[in-house]
């Protein structure tokens, strides 16, 4: 597999270096660490909002540290959680004094590492709370849902909410409502590859496709003949909406989510469909991003993610930011 890399061991640090040379005027990295945080933090009096994951999702996160959505965050290696000790590292460095909210995606070694930095903050007197996203449809047991594409909403909105100069209770508590009335699902058509192996995590024949992957490479919870995008956008749209109780009325945030190495003539004629599926149940669409915000390495393939608004999260997700990387919404 070709892949445009030097030493693939040193392909987060290098590319995290790209990032802040690219990015210079509005980003900085912890020297040492793989922490990328706003330049002018900490912003004394505002809540402070760090997210992190493991590398190979790009741009998710580092790539959405900026106004208006991250103060810091906090890459793994690739499909691995950050240290604990670089969480706490992060969250000493952007405190503002006025709270920090960790965002952390539903992953065992995420949760671990990241209530493992909480507590050592929490002991040194920092105001902070965290909030997990698991928006994955695919897990039946709901609190053992993955945290996936609907995490980037939570931290739109927060962020915005944040950048208001609310309280960190105020943010933490529209955080969690983004969670509760959000929903993902995703398929992939191919495996990604390890950039230190150049193998794909698992084979996949030309007439199969994965439904319900996950953003580590993950198998789906099915595995089924490939079938056109619109027969794909209604598996997918089924299952949120009957999990999100979809009513009529409803009026929803719309993310269609490329794995990698999907185009986007592909994403917008699976979108053709999805915007019909959520008019025939009358349901409207405030705002919509097609792109590919959070990846899975190379994989191709697409996930949807609904997000049911109330007119605070419509107003946050209309409010400014300036990162790198998230997708506009006008």
């Amino acid at each position: 597999m070709k892949k445009i890399l030097n030493d693939p061991s040193y392909a987060v640090d290098e590319e995290l270096d790209g990032l802040v040379s690219l990015y210079r005027n509005s980003l900085r990295r912890i020297s040492g660490t793989n922490i990328i945080v706003r330049k002018d933090s900490p912003k004394i009096g505002k809540v402070s909002i760090i997210s992190g994951g493991g590398s190979g999702h790009e741009p998710m996160q580092c790539g959405f540290v900026g106004s208006g959505i991250l103060d810091a965050a906090i890459a793994g290696d690739v499909f691995s959680a950050p240290p604990g000790e670089q969480i706490y590292r992060a969250i000493k460095e952007v405190d503002g004094k006025n709270g920090v909210l960790l965002i952390v995606n539903n992953f065992a070694g995420d949760i671990m590492n990241f209530k493992l930095a909480e507590e050592l903050a929490r002991g040194e007197g920092i105001d902070i709370q965290h909030v997990i996203v698991n928006d994955d449809v695919a897990v039946s047991i709901k609190e053992n849902r993955r945290g996936v594409a609907g995490g980037i909403l939570v931290e739109k909105i927060a962020g915005a909410k944040a950048e208001q100069g609310a309280t960190l209770n105020a943010v933490r508590e529209v955080a969690q409502r983004v969670i509760d009335n959000s929903r993902s699902m995703g398929v992939g058509l191919s495996a990604c590859t390890l950039p230190r192996t150049g193998k794909p995590l698992f084979e996949l024949g030309q007439e199969e496709m994965e439904v319900g992957i996950g953003v580590h490479g993950e198998k789906g919870v099915e595995r089924t003949k490939l079938k056109t995008a619109d027969e794909i956008a209604k598996i997918l749209f089924d299952r949120i909406s009957t999990d999100l109780n979809l009513t009529l009325g409803d009026e929803v945030a719309l993310l269609v989510n490329g794995m990698g190495a999907t185009p986007l003539m592909e994403l917008l004629v699976f979108s053709r469909n999805v915007v019909e599926l959520l008019a025939a149940a009358q349901i409207s669409i405030f705002r919509s991003i097609a792109g590919s915000p959070v990846t899975s390495l190379d994989m191709a393939g697409v996930s949807l993610t609904l997000l049911r608004l109330d007119e605070e999260m419509k107003e946050m997700l209309l409010a400014p930011e300036s990162t790198p990387y998230f997708p506009k919404i006008i």
